[in-house]
């Protein structure tokens, strides 16, 4: 019988593991924590019973994948709930902005701006299916609908303050700066519009869902399913050299770049070697998780409904805050990223305190504490939010990478979102999932199509390493 390792227990790795096991590969997943999860792990960090989302929070390209389609993972009780809003954005003196599943409800509510907003994402939200389908794969293949994918691209490509340019209000320039910085990019580069328009469509054709019960309902799902098939997951091993695994037939890595440089050592080729060592990671995050009697008091009154809020001001604020994160300087007023996981799914609330998931963009390995800043911001649009806290878990950037080694200096996302390395992550490959050893493969996100719990870098990867079985 073919067997494999699986190094890492992410999303992808335990996606890798389940796609192997289920072509009768037997299957070993080694996981260096105490729990499984990777980026979908779930804790009670503040006080007891309130449930804290440690990293991914929220999963709009989840919902619908060729990995979802082919796995029942329901079965094993994974359950989506969606919020009221999906996405809001507050702005000075109560005003904001809002995006609901619907495209015509968001068009309607940004007046004016309905019709710009309409054009980018109602085209692109009717078929995203199709373009989903294809920018889930390496960006290196023929495209099985090109049409709606070079459409999909042309609003991909410019900088972020050029899109922009479509909306005149703050309102809707702010709504689209918010998502776009997601991207962890300077707003004025190339390409740097892409991450936004795709996560902005994906929120009205899947919506931003949580996990009933926190991401960890991900993780716990997919390794059930595992163990159906055979498969086993040991926690608390830690992999430094492939001489440890007894020389499986297939080994799926699901470590940053530079890990698995370490992992294979010599075995690898140094020219692919070198490539690896030289990609680029993100800015980092400081994370504060919150418990917080009665919620946020938004002044914006749809941030009050909305599973995620972005916060940082205007689209000007947001992309100077940007530019200085990537420039390894701390802003003074840094983007911020509030989850409200617990309007969507009360289970994690204890009464009338409620989890509140936070974190700040800052500079890559960034030292300082950056707790003041980031409730500064929330304070700002929600007068009286210090008021409320019961208690507080803060993780820096350091931190980020001592939870998760995966994290290199507190960036998340797993690597730079920078035009080239968009098309070729994690280096310039036909196969960017092979690393130049026999049966080795890198399954990250740092691999295509790149950050996400949706689990496509690991199954990608384990296609790739059964077609090669097959050869």
């Amino acid at each position: 019988m073919t067997n494999a390792v699986v190094v890492g227990s992410g999303p992808n790795g335990l996606a890798a593991a389940l796609t192997l096991a289920a072509e009768g590969v037997q299957v070993r997943v080694l996981e260096a924590a105490d729990t499984v999860g990777g980026g979908t792990r779930t804790s009670e960090l503040t006080v007891p019973g309130l449930l804290h989302d440690e990293c991914s929070g929220f999963h709009p390209l989840a919902v619908d994948t060729p990995f979802s389609r082919r796995f029942d993972l329901s079965a094993h009780g994974l359950q989506w709930l969606w919020p009221q809003v999906q996405y809001a954005h507050p702005l000075d003196g109560g005003r904001g902005a809002a995006v609901w599943q619907s495209v015509e409800d968001t068009a309607a509510a940004l007046g004016a701006d309905g019709r710009a907003w309409r054009s980018v994402f109602g085209y692109l939200s009717e078929h995203f299916d199709d373009i989903a389908e294809d920018f889930l794969r390496p960006m290196l293949h023929v495209p099985a609908h090109p049409i709606k994918l070079a459409r999909f691209g042309l609003l991909s490509l410019p900088p972020v303050t050029m899109l922009a340019r479509r909306w005149s209000t703050p309102e809707a320039r702010g709504l689209f700066a918010g998502v776009a910085a997601h991207a962890l990019r300077p707003f004025g580069s190339p390409v740097s519009s892409a991450i936004g328009v795709a996560l902005g469509t994906a929120a009205h054709r899947y919506g931003w869902p949580v996990a009933q019960g926190g991401s960890v309902s991900i993780a716990t799902a997919v390794t059930s399913l595992l163990e159906e098939y055979g498969g086993t997951v040991e926690t608390g091993v830690r992999v430094e050299s492939l001489a440890e695994l007894d020389s499986p037939d297939i080994v799926m890595l699901d470590v940053a770049p530079g890990a698995a440089v370490r992992i294979t050592g010599d075995a690898m080729p140094a020219r692919i070697a070198r490539a690896l060592t030289r990609y680029r990671h993100a800015p980092g995050t400081f994370k504060v998780e919150f418990a917080v009697h009665g919620g946020v008091p938004w002044a914006h009154e749809q941030s009050r409904l909305a599973g995620t809020v972005h916060v940082g001001g205007s689209l000007e604020e947001i992309a100077a805050a940007e530019a200085d994160v990537n420039r390894g300087r701390m802003p003074e007023r840094p983007f911020v990223l509030v989850g409200q996981q617990f309007l969507a799914d009360p289970s994690r609330a204890q009464g009338d305190v409620v989890p509140v998931y936070a974190y700040a963009h800052v500079p890559a390995g960034y030292t300082g504490d950056a707790t003041a800043a980031l409730e500064a911001q929330i304070e700002r649009f929600a007068p009286g939010f210090g008021d409320r806290v019961v208690a507080r878990h803060v993780r820096s950037a350091v931190q980020m990478e001592q939870h998760n080694p995966n994290y290199v200096g507190g960036d998340v996302v797993n690597g730079a979102n920078d035009a080239l390395q968009l098309v070729f992550r994690p280096r310039p490959a036909l196969d960017p999932y092979t690393v130049g050893v026999p049966g080795v493969y890198l399954c990250s996100a740092a691999t295509p199509p790149g950050a996400g719990a949706h689990g496509m870098s690991g199954y990608n990867a384990a296609l790739s390493a059964l077609r090669r079985l097959e050869a």
